[in-house]
């Protein structure tokens, strides 16, 4: 068996709208495809990120995100970025709460966080 790559990620907004413009306008996420599915009263978005893919969803009454870093699931989405420093400018010039930039112990890499409308954990990570 090979697991050739990640194709995508998927992510249950409580506000569609108020997500969707976040990933498209704020971080500049292209829209491939959008959809609303009458039968679920969901909408999907399509969203590509280089050769990859994040999947917004709604759903009525979809239950509450557990708030805490290290509960079990997915613990954050992080996003490659070339400086992380410029990154963070944009972000805060249009009004997102970045954390302070940390350097990885291990790798040396430069980081921070940041969060969705949701208050689902990003990070950039500096190539």
């Amino acid at each position: 068996m090979e697991l050739n790559a990640v194709h995508h990620v998927a992510i249950i907004t409580s506000d569609y709208q108020k997500s969707k413009t976040f990933y498209t306008e704020v971080l500049g996420l292209e829209i491939i495809r959008e959809n609303y599915r009458k039968e679920r009263e969901s909408y999907k978005l399509d969203l590509k990120i280089g050769s990859n893919q994040i999947e917004l969803f709604s759903f009525p009454n979809a239950p509450a995100r557990v708030n805490g870093p290290e509960a079990v699931g997915l613990r954050h989405l992080c996003f490659e970025v070339a400086n992380v420093d410029e990154v963070k400018r944009s972000l805060e010039k249009k009004g997102i709460d970045v954390e302070e930039v940390r350097v990885d112990s291990y790798t040396a890499k430069r980081y921070t966080f940041f969060k969705d409308p949701d208050g689902l954990p990003l990070e950039l990570y500096e190539q």
